[in-house]
């Protein structure tokens, strides 16, 4: 098979080399098994579930299909979280980059992958916005909390090293990326719930 790399020089890779590589860095297995990391869990699949209670009760037909996507979102991320499947694909773009010889210039591609993940991140959550501007008003948190946590995985995947810094550093003896990834998930359950109360 054919690879582009960023700089448009054109490399024939193997899969199964590539396949080989990340089986050499990632194995399947408990991703975050600190009582942080099972809450992330937990609060994932909560949101999960008000999702699709939420979208048994939904008259909108925009708010049955938001909701529908927030229920499959959250069972995939909350099974992912423990999987740290984001760490294959990091180690799969660590591979394909030393193969192709472009390692060393790897922080250009990242932060254009980072900068293009926070520019689709802004158009998806503009899109949404549009979509349920119907019924914004009674989904909009859910909306927000959405696109925080999505962006914030996605951004994860990465690895880029800068970022990393920032959300495992500390506060109040929590890390931050805890609080930045559960700051979504409230957000979710916190207007799954209002709307479950009406």
């Amino acid at each position: 098979m054919e690879w582009n790399d960023f700089t448009g020089m054109s490399h024939k890779v193997e899969l199964s080399t590539i396949a080989a590589c990340v089986n050499d860095r990632w194995s399947p297995q408990i991703g975050d098994p600190t009582v942080a990391g099972w809450v992330t869990v937990v609060a994932y699949a909560v949101c999960a579930v008000l999702g699709f209670m939420v979208l048994l009760r939904a008259l909108d037909s925009r708010e049955r299909i938001f909701w529908g996507l927030v229920t499959l979102a959250m069972l995939f991320l909350g099974v992912n979280k423990q999987l740290d499947l984001q760490s294959m694909l990091t180690a799969a773009g660590r591979c394909l980059s030393q193969i192709q010889g472009w390692y060393e210039e790897r922080r250009v591609f990242q932060r254009d992958f980072i900068i293009g993940l926070l520019v689709a991140a802004g158009l998806f959550l503009a899109l949404v916005l549009w979509l349920m501007r119907g019924c914004l008003r009674r989904n909009g948190l859910a909306v927000l909390g959405l696109a925080f946590v999505t962006a914030f995985v996605a951004v994860r995947a990465v690895g880029f090293h800068h970022f990393d810094v920032l959300i495992d550093s500390r506060m109040l003896g929590t890390r931050f990326n805890v609080l930045f990834e559960l700051s979504g998930l409230v957000a979710l359950a916190v207007n799954a719930m209002a709307l479950l109360s009406i």
